[in-house]
């Protein structure tokens, strides 16, 4: 019996919240600064939400509201739950693609992959529209790397929605252009990226060890520091110094450094191109690497 497979597969199920005949009139409609003052902040984009609406739609549960509020008025962040799903960053197309892609591999849809799953689906991959294609050993190396960023926790399994993540930024990068990629960029991702080149760099210019090391930045999540709830905590963005994890951000970062000074410097509009997959690629409020950056 084949897998079914759906777009509800793909995207999750897609929660419409209407507001309910008890709550009072006008009541979902808030101005964004008064939810700001009790409700948590997303850390890509403007929307804000009624902690209620997310309870109701199952985001948040139990007594996690006021440690979510807390968290989210931090620098770890929140991201609500359309920019925490990246397959929503895909076209009808491009989605279509994908779900080929799974099928052809034989892929059962919401369901976690061993490691074995994870090189047997990227073998598979390799060979489409060519049987005699198959993963260099060098290939195999990095998609078992992937694997273990994917799995910070050790468990020996990635969940559907990180492995989806992830396979979704593949597509992106492989069939969009990096001006395409840049406009799925929020406000507030443009601003911390301009404060990390600005941090990293002499004001015009960084350096290509930077720029590298930039890339690793975003994806400095402190899970195991945030409070017990159901929504998990990521941080995007450049760490202040005065943040408990300045110090060991800092030092590797220092390891992340090639030994020998580099020659190339980039320009901010460089620096954004070759960080826009990575700053999207850290949007889950999740504690694995959906797109591990080179080194």
């Amino acid at each position: 019996m084949g897998v079914e497979w759906s777009r509800r597969s793909l995207i999750g199920v897609i929660v419409s919240h209407r507001r309910l005949s008890s709550d009072p009139p006008g009541s979902w409609m808030m101005t964004s600064l008064l939810i700001s003052a009790w409700s948590p902040e997303n850390l890509i984009c403007t929307r804000v939400f009624h902690d209620g609406c997310l309870r109701r739609m199952g985001y948040i549960q139990g007594d996690s509201v006021a440690e979510v509020t807390e968290a989210a008025h931090t620098e770890t962040g929140w991201s609500c739950h359309y920019c925490d799903n990246l397959n929503l960053l895909l076209t009808e197309e491009e989605m279509y693609s994908l779900t080929e892609t799974f099928q052809q591999c034989k892929v059962i849809p919401d369901c976690s992959l061993t490691l074995e799953d994870f090189l047997r689906y990227r073998h598979q991959a390799a060979k489409r529209g060519d049987s005699n294609r198959a993963l260099s050993e060098e290939q195999e190396e990095q998609a078992a790397r992937q694997f273990a960023a994917l799995d910070p926790e050790h468990r020996g399994h990635i969940e559907w929605s990180d492995f989806l993540s992830h396979e979704s930024l593949l597509l992106l990068q492989q069939l969009r252009p990096q001006n395409s990629l840049l406009r799925l960029l929020t406000v507030k991702e443009r601003e911390r990226a301009r404060a990390t080149f600005l941090a990293r760099g002499n004001g015009s210019t960084i350096s290509e060890a930077e720029c590298r090391a930039a890339q690793h930045s975003w994806f400095c999540k402190h899970l195991a520091e945030a409070p017990s709830c159901s929504v998990s905590i990521s941080h995007v963005g450049p760490i202040a110094d005065s943040s408990p994890a300045s110090s060991s951000s800092k030092s590797q970062d220092k390891a992340l450094l090639p030994t020998e000074q580099e020659s190339r410097f980039v320009d901010w509009p460089t620096f954004l191109r070759e960080n826009v997959v990575y700053i999207l690629a850290a949007r889950p409020n999740s504690a694995a690497i959906h797109l591990k950056p080179p080194g």
